[in-house]
């Protein structure tokens, strides 16, 4: 039996996302990074989270709180609108994206440009950019 990805990129969870949530593989792009962090909200991967998250920033990662978070939050929709750089052979890249969930009763929808960066050959997420930014 297939299980769409929930990053809604068309391609079966199993050989999409779901190896990076894992640990059998590392997302080559940015954007595959963004993809799986989606991924990881919407399947409570709270661990993968914290590990994709730049290295600076994951002893103030708060576990508990994003797993209230992604225990109230059901994630519907996820739209990659643009991208900067963040190819394989880059070392920072942007991702501009609107992912849609289901809270509390209410639909909403969550817009960002992130900032990715590599280190040592693997992508983190970073911070939100401001829109219109460049890199």
């Amino acid at each position: 039996m297939t299980t769409p990805c929930p990053c809604k990129s068309g391609k079966d969870f199993e050989i999409c996302c779901q190896p990076f949530l894992e640990g059998k593989a590392l997302p080559e792009t940015a954007e595959q990074l963004m993809r799986s962090r989606y991924s990881a909200y919407a399947t409570k991967s709270i661990d993968y989270l914290k590990d994709t998250l730049w290295p600076r920033y994951q002893k103030t990662f708060n576990s508990i709180e994003v797993t209230e978070y992604a225990a109230q939050t059901q994630w519907i929709g996820l739209e990659i609108l643009d991208t900067d750089k963040g190819q394989a052979g880059d070392a920072k890249g942007s991702v501009l994206f609107c992912a849609k969930y289901l809270a509390l009763g209410q639909v909403g929808e969550q817009r960002e440009l992130s900032l990715f960066k590599k280190r040592k050959g693997r992508w983190y997420y970073v911070e939100p950019m401001e829109e219109g930014a460049r890199l």
